[in-house]
């Protein structure tokens, strides 16, 4: 009930604003500014969403490979520093938005992308590599099964892919006008 009374009000309100319009020109001059004030909104929160699930996986990551001792050889050191110089260039982003921390900020995205598919490669390897060890007769789907499902998390490091795709919509959403 208390729905169909909104409703009402709000039909009876929408009565009155069109009433007030005298011709065509002032209606379509109303719902095109009230059009962009939507929209304004619809993208600020879209930005700020994107914002948050940036900043949230960038520090949910970093944290998880620390707390996972992710720093052992060079090779493990790769995730973090892509993730802290990331990090770094969405505070500058935030200050400027010059051409060179445009630049970057891609860059290395670009290199974090790559991060996640070098990562599962060397996941899968050593999974691949301790299954040999572990049944030597193993050999087709088995072994690549077993080197999926092994101690390292294969496609775990996919998620530097999709750490990178969601800087590539924030860069999208703050240099387009």
């Amino acid at each position: 009930m208390v729905e169909t009374r909104a409703g009402v009000c709000l039909c009876n309100l929408f009565r009155k604003i069109l009433n007030s319009f005298y011709n065509s020109i002032s209606l379509l001059t109303f719902m095109a500014r009230l059009s962009a004030i939507i929209m304004k909104t619809q993208k600020a929160g879209l930005r700020l969403s994107i914002i948050v699930a940036l900043l949230f996986m960038m520090v949910g990551t970093a944290f998880e490979l620390i707390l996972l001792e992710h720093y052992e050889d060079w090779q493990q050191l790769i995730p973090l520093v892509c993730i802290g110089a990331a990090m770094l260039l969405v505070g500058v982003l935030f200050r400027t938005r010059s051409r060179f921390a445009i630049v970057s900020f891609k860059t290395v995205l670009g290199l974090t992308a790559l991060s996640g598919i070098y990562g599962t490669y060397l996941h899968l390897q050593a999974n691949y590599e301790f299954e040999l060890e572990m049944r030597p007769t193993a050999a087709g789907w088995d072994l690549f099964a077993e080197s999926m499902a092994g101690a390292l998390p294969a496609l775990a490091p996919g998620s530097m892919i999709v750490l990178a795709l969601i800087g590539y919509s924030f860069l999208t959403l703050i240099t387009k006008p």
